[in-house]
């Protein structure tokens, strides 16, 4: 017998010891299913070992793996019946399991065996029968983008136009999880042989085309464009950043820090603010790409390696986290003889010994230098490291009063054994001197805000607990002696430099980097203390901003209307339960009741729809709504009692359109609710308006896409129940649209393309 029948054979046997998982078959495909298994099982395999086991997977493993990945990317779509018995049986194979048995070495272990292939089976199954929706869907992405950027005349995509659309979006077109998408276009482009007169990122694709060049890189597009990060009006919150920026820029006032002399040689009108969020969206504005050393703005991090490498026991036992009350480079230690914290000189002199001695004892200077830029540039995503030899040598031939900390903790014996305090300052003063720009140390501050993973490489350079306690300290200690003011006024945690740095983390959102050489009396940059304290008055990223009455700032972390829409679909599901106080309560804040969901159907149409008398009665006689609004379907409140069967509600709407037929009957038609210019929402007033052209707008496109893709497939019918869903519609749904027309979902009269 072969191997590959006996791999067979063995397997099935084992599976016959135990029960089967047949939740997902009727009790005849249960049945039939194990015939399928009893047919296969051999007798003469009893005796096999595990040895045997293990070098039959070894060798079957890599061809079945291959085999059944090509049998179901041929057959993405589930199957049922004889044929989806069939499939699953064969999904019990040996070589696909392969790295669940490799550990099995004798028979003794085949009950593990079993619960194994047991577990495998039911996991197989739900897989296979996910995929093909998961592949549905991307395809579904992908064929939407396609007819969302594609000229009407050629049939064709501009790459360019796409490209700018996903950097409105956040992502740029360096961005590291991108870049298949680019070495596609390229791809293309060679074979195209350089088209004249377009480059890589300006041409022209078909259907076809543009699918595969993005398909590797879908998922990302697509949240993109769906606007599902942690920034969802990216566009919006930038021109806010600019307004900031701008304001700034005209602050005058600070001096240039001048204990060396290549500090002073910055030019005092340098000003640049480098934002990356948690999810990779990058706006950068100004001189982010000039270079300066990092010096203070170095300390959280080497403090960060210390913490990751020893943990913070270790690390503590040597350095304290409380503020010093002092200046921070002052000759004081606390009760305990040990630096006050990481953050001031003192703290970073001795952090950087445990670097040294304890971290990497092994390594000399230059390699412990290496280490740490390694680390940098990791954080970093790989952006700009680099390091700048004259502010080095600079740094220690002025070093005076490090050098009196450093002899004063060594006379505290503050360091830890073997301790070189030689060495140990010229590695402090080497990563004082490291050079970077804005844009690194952006990608830095974002990945200390997303817990120690790079939001660009999504590499996972820290430990959630040490960015914490990093983060704590920095929010107590981060600012020299304007620590205080600055928590208090900002509310979030920052490191400064006298370089003119300013490093501000916004956790789970986003980090931020300003640079600007003019310094305040403290230390601080002036333009990054202003910066910061401007940027938590119009965001409610303070530390306490979300306390439960202060909603009069901004949150960019919330869908334009994600309020408002929570607000109509409250409106709807009060007068759909009957609810007449929470009704009252709605006409007492001011609400417009006459607002309703994007099909069209108000508080009226659901009241009605349920029965609800005393409601009826409320929004006619106390708020005054229109008593025949339309639907999308053109259905009015009277109609869907009727066809609900509620008798007493028709008869009182019919007496009460007897009442006002003599005055004059007005229709609301095509009456949308008023937003401001740039507004696109997905909220509508009563409305029988034949929708608009569609608009070609890369923004509108973004939202566009938002919306299709968020879109259920499911038909539904006028006739279905009306009970409102979370989005604030009913159940009822509409009928599908002919072939060529589009459907108005926006009050500001945008439209989206059918699918």
């Amino acid at each position: 017998m072969s191997m590959g029948d006996r791999s067979w054979s063995l397997l099935q046997y084992a599976t016959e010891q135990a029960p089967i998982p047949m939740d997902g078959y009727t009790a005849e495909e249960a049945a039939q299913f194990k015939d399928v298994i009893r047919q296969r099982i051999v007798d003469d395999l009893k005796s096999m070992t595990g040895e045997e086991l293990i070098e039959l997977v070894k060798e079957n493993a890599a061809k079945v793996v291959e085999e059944k990945a090509e049998t179901q990317a041929a057959t993405p779509t589930p199957v049922d019946g004889a044929k989806r018995i069939q499939d699953d049986a064969d999904l019990i194979d040996a070589g696909i399991i392969a790295e669940m048995v490799a550990g099995l070495c004798t028979k003794s272990q085949k009950e593990t065996f079993v619960k194994v292939i047991t577990k495998y089976i039911s996991n197989q199954r739900r897989h296979y029968s996910m995929r093909p929706h998961r592949e549905q869907e991307q395809r579904n992405a992908e064929d939407v983008l396609f007819d969302m950027f594609a000229s009407e005349e050629t049939g064709l995509i501009s790459m360019g136009k796409f490209l700018n659309g996903l950097k409105t979006t956040g992502i740029r077109r360096n961005d590291p999880r991108v870049r298949e998408l680019m070495d596609n276009l390229k791809k293309v482009h060679k074979l195209n042989n350089y088209e004249t007169g377009s480059s890589a990122e300006t041409q022209h694709l078909n259907r076809e085309t543009f699918k595969a060049v993005v398909a590797p890189n879908i998922v990302l597009i697509a949240k993109a464009f769906r606007q599902q990060f942690i920034i969802p009006d990216f566009s919006s919150f930038v021109k806010d950043i600019e307004e900031i920026y701008c304001r700034c820029k005209t602050n005058t006032l600070g001096k240039i820090a001048d204990y060396i002399p290549q500090l002073t040689r910055y030019c005092p009108e340098s000003w640049g603010v480098s934002i990356c969020t948690v999810d990779g969206q990058r706006f950068s504005i100004g001189d982010v790409e000039e270079p300066f050393t990092l010096q203070s703005c170095s300390k959280p991090l080497t403090y960060a390696i210390a913490l990751e490498k020893l943990g913070p026991k270790v690390v503590h036992s040597y350095v304290g986290q409380e503020p010093s009350g002092r200046n921070f480079n002052e000759l004081v230690l606390d009760q305990n003889k040990k630096p006050h914290n990481p953050m001031i000189n003192a703290g970073a002199i001795l952090t950087c010994s445990l670097m040294n001695a304890l971290v990497k004892p092994d390594m000399t200077s230059a390699e412990i230098f290496d280490y740490t830029m390694s680390w940098f540039k990791r954080l970093s995503g790989g952006e700009y490291i680099g390091f700048n030899n004259a502010v080095f040598l600079s740094e220690r031939e002025a070093a005076d009063r490090n050098y009196a900390l450093g002899f004063y903790m060594r006379e505290n014996k503050c360091f830890p054994k073997r301790t070189n305090l030689k060495e140990v300052m010229d590695y402090y003063f080497q990563c004082c001197a490291m050079e970077t720009n804005c844009e690194a140390m952006s990608v830095i501050a974002a990945s200390m805000a997303n817990g120690g993973i790079c939001p660009t490489t999504e590499e996972k350079v820290f430990r959630p607990e040490v960015i914490r306690d990093v983060l704590s300290i920095m929010h107590s200690c981060g600012t020299y002696d304007y620590s205080g003011q600055f928590a208090f006024k900002v509310g979030l945690p920052a490191k400064s430099g006298v370089s003119g740095g300013m490093m501000l983390v916004i956790p789970n959102v986003m980090g931020i980097f300003a640079w600007s050489p003019p310094l305040d009396d403290l230390g601080n940059t002036v333009r990054g203390v202003q910066f910061c304290e401007e940027l938590v008055n119009m965001f409610n990223f303070h530390r306490y901003d979300n306390l439960k009455h202060l909603s009069n700032k901004k949150d960019p972390r919330k869908h334009r209307y994600e309020t408002k829409g929570l607000s109509i679909v409250n409106l709807l599901f009060s007068a759909a339960s009957g609810d007449v106080t929470a009704l009252r309560r709605h006409r007492l804040s001011g609400m417009d009741i006459t607002l309703a969901d994007y099909d069209g159907r108000t508080a009226l149409h659901l009241a009605s729809s349920e029965g609800h008398l005393e409601c009826v009665k409320f929004l006619l006689e106390q708020c005054h709504v229109p008593h025949n609004p339309k639907d999308r379907w053109g259905n009015l409140p009277v109609d869907e009692a009727e066809n609900f069967g509620h008798s007493d509600v028709v008869e009182y709407l019919k007496s009460w359109a007897e009442k006002t037929v003599a005055a004059p009957e007005c229709t609301p038609e095509a009456v949308t609710t008023k937003t401001e210019a740039d507004e696109v929402s997905s909220v509508q007033r009563v409305t029988a308006a034949t929708p608009p052209k569609p608009t070609q707008d890369i923004t509108n496109c973004n939202q566009t896409f938002q919306e299709l893709c968020s879109t259920s497939d499911l038909d539904r019918s006028p006739n279905s129940s009306p009970i409102p869903t979370e989005s604030g519609s009913g159940h009822s749904s509409p009928a599908p649209s002919e072939a060529g027309s589009t459907v108005s979902i926006a009050s500001d009269d945008k439209t989206k393309p059918g699918l």
